[in-house]
């Protein structure tokens, strides 16, 4: 029986995203921009591990930074608490993602990120977190995101659509998170038939801190050339 692929892999060459493709015209300028991958488990959290990953990834040797993403996610206690989750429901998930930010500032070897995210109970924490963060803030501005989900009741979209694990996020979520944590992120997605990539700035107008790649309704991480 083969073992399940690791919930995040090391670089790989861009060239692995389209191993039994012909490469086109989207291929091509993926490969032009951007030198490696870190492919997800596609699990329905495929998001969220990509983002936490990716952007801790991205600031792992930025003490500064590091801390005040810690004291962002202590804040956080009190938010959760206020949108009505029971503190035993989030707290141990809660406390897993700042004992992850504390190790990440004691080692900075991308290893230790690596090994963190793929223990299953570490690395579904972070995602849980994540997920009770991303409703938060949904019902914590209600009078805005109501208007863009696709459900009667808001409260029970997040239960049932973001709050549970292997679910796949939406558009939505994906602005409510990065909103909670005022953080910029580029996705490329390969999706359409249009023969170019399409690329979104989530939030519009900001600076993103990491690219993730788009494809068969899936996120990866992208590394750029020029970064290397």
């Amino acid at each position: 029986m083969m073992e399940p692929p690791s919930f995040v892999s090391g670089r790989e060459d861009i060239s692995s995203v389209f191993l039994e493709k012909t490469p086109d015209d989207k291929h091509n300028d993926l490969s032009d921009q951007y030198a490696y991958v870190r492919k997800i488990r596609g699990d329905g959290n495929c998001f969220y591990r990509a983002f936490c990953f990716a952007y801790l990834e991205s600031i792992h040797k930025n003490d500064r930074i590091l801390q005040r993403f810690k004291v962002r996610l202590m804040k956080s206690r009190g938010e959760l608490s206020s949108a009505g989750l029971d503190e035993t429901a989030f707290n141990g998930h809660l406390n897993k993602v700042i004992d992850v930010v504390e190790q990440c500032q004691a080692d900075e070897k991308e290893e230790t990120l690596l090994t963190l995210f793929n223990e299953q109970s570490t690395s579904d924490s972070v995602v849980q977190y994540l997920r009770l963060l991303t409703s938060t803030y949904l019902q914590n501005n209600a009078d805005f995101f109501c208007n863009f989900v696709e459900a009667p009741c808001l409260k029970t979209y997040c239960k049932q659509e973001v709050e549970t694990m292997a679910m796949e996020c939406d558009h939505v979520d994906i602005l409510a998170l990065l909103k909670a944590l005022d953080v910029g992120i580029h996705v490329v997605s390969m999706e359409g038939h249009d023969h170019r990539l399409v690329h979104h700035i989530i939030p519009e107008g900001a600076e993103p801190s990491l690219h993730l790649l788009y494809h068969t309704s899936h996120y990866d991480i992208l590394y750029l050339r020029s970064k290397l």
